[in-house]
């Protein structure tokens, strides 16, 4: 087989087979094919598109370049959660342990906050000696014993994903359905969980910019899940305003906590409980979540799963030096709160990164005080900045004021779950 044939296929438009797409992978990755020759295939993918088979055949491959996590020591049908990122997305911390507190069981393997979204690795490192960093005996091990624990990805799975992207984020070519599908469910796989509940994020705040687009990525997800042998199931979900009323770290434990305990933002609550019922209807569980947050379980499990991990929440979560108001210039009601915009302000207080090594100030964030459809008078706070100094806060005020879009009419709150996708 030859590399420059292979190239030559997919910018002419062929259907790959699966053999032409492991032989560019292996090569690239044992160093026979050049980045340049990769990059060049990932533009005519860019261009010319991918076929059901060609995506499945790709996901399958970047699998099998890495460990696969064997979970069938552990009983039950086990259940993986994934969202496409947003802002305020503190979901996985509220599905999860409703989901467990069911008894389903939930091995989770999750990734940290790059650029505007954030991510569900550092939000549990904000917790007191808590620790993402596990092995596969301690991961399996409390799955088994808590019924969920969420953790960092090895290293060592799916090792050809990761060289992938390296090349598309340099390549102008991330923006292809089929190549994020396959680097999103090529990882949900190696995770080994028998059945996957994905949250496709459309809007300002996320990376599918419309509910199409948004859709034609979670259909194809499903697909490739269904596809894999793994029971997969798709909601499209609005990301236009920050979910919740809480951005950044330790603020985000916190509310999830909230939460649990029967309180907290009601379309927060409402999604996650509707994220953790798909997950209890894909393991065969009857029981409704809404009941593991009146009898208390799911806030008991989710304090089992930080306590398993090294957390110690009695410590209380770390909380910012600087606290200081955003004010509304006029009054009237929220029409709108710009994720994006708020993303990128939260930013700027600490709360994410632009690079993955860039450090994290946990503390740091955003209090919404005016949801969309709430009523707020001049002067009245908008929003409650967190940072560690007023400079910092000064600098991402601008940003942050103008995410906020005031109208002189009474605005209704728009719908948050948009399309519920499975085969």
């Amino acid at each position: 087989m030859n590399v420059i044939e292979v190239i030559g296929r997919k910018r002419d438009g062929l259907e790959q087979s699966a053999e032409e797409i492991r032989f560019l992978l292996d090569g690239y990755l044992a160093g026979s094919v050049r980045d340049y020759q990769v990059a060049a295939w990932l533009m005519a993918v860019v261009i010319r598109g991918m076929t059901r088979a060609e995506t499945l055949a790709l996901t399958q491959a970047m699998v099998d370049s890495g460990e696969v996590m064997d979970l069938s020591e552990v009983p039950g049908f086990k259940v993986d959660k994934h969202s496409t990122g947003g802002v305020g997305d503190k979901v996985t911390l509220i599905a999860g342990p409703l989901a467990a507190a069911c008894g389903v069981p939930v091995p989770k393997l999750s990734g940290r906050a790059l650029a505007h979204t954030g991510g569900t690795l550092d939000k549990l490192e904000s917790v007191p000696g808590l620790r993402v960093e596990l092995t596969p005996e301690e991961f399996r091990a409390q799955v088994r014993e808590v019924g969920l624990a969420v953790a960092a990805q090895s290293p060592r799975m799916v090792p050809a994903d990761k060289a992938l992207y390296a090349l598309r984020d340099v390549t102008a070519t991330v923006a292809s359905v089929p190549l994020i599908a396959s680097s999103v469910m090529s990882k949900k796989l190696a995770a080994g969980a028998d059945g996957i509940v994905l949250d496709v994020k459309e809007g300002r705040g996320a990376f599918m910019p419309d509910l199409e687009s948004a859709t034609s990525l979670a259909r194809l997800m499903v697909e490739i899940g269904e596809g894999a042998g793994r029971r997969t199931v798709a909601l499209v979900t609005a990301m236009d305003n920050p979910l919740g009323r809480t951005v950044g770290n330790a603020l985000e434990v916190g509310e999830a906590l909230e939460v649990l305990a029967g309180g907290g933002d009601a379309e927060l609550r409402e999604v996650s409980i509707r994220v953790a019922a798909e997950m209890c209807r894909l393991a065969g569980v009857g029981r409704d979540p809404a009941q593991a947050i009146a009898d208390g379980s799911a806030l008991d499990r989710f304090r089992r799963m930080l306590a398993a991990q090294g957390g110690r929440l009695e410590e209380g979560l770390p909380v910012a030096r600087v606290q200081v108001p955003l004010q509304a210039a006029s009054g009237g009601w929220i029409e709108a709160i710009d994720a994006l915009e708020v993303g990128y302000g939260s930013l700027e207080l600490g709360a994410g990164r632009l690079r993955k090594e860039d450090p994290i100030d946990h503390s740091a964030g955003i209090v919404i005080e005016r949801q969309v459809g709430d009523r707020v008078e001049a002067g009245e706070a908008l929003a409650v900045i967190h940072t560690r100094t007023l400079e910092l806060a000064d600098r991402a005020r601008p940003r942050l004021q103008a995410a906020w879009r005031i109208a002189d009419h009474e605005v209704q709150r728009p719908p948050h779950v948009l399309e519920r996708v499975a085969r």
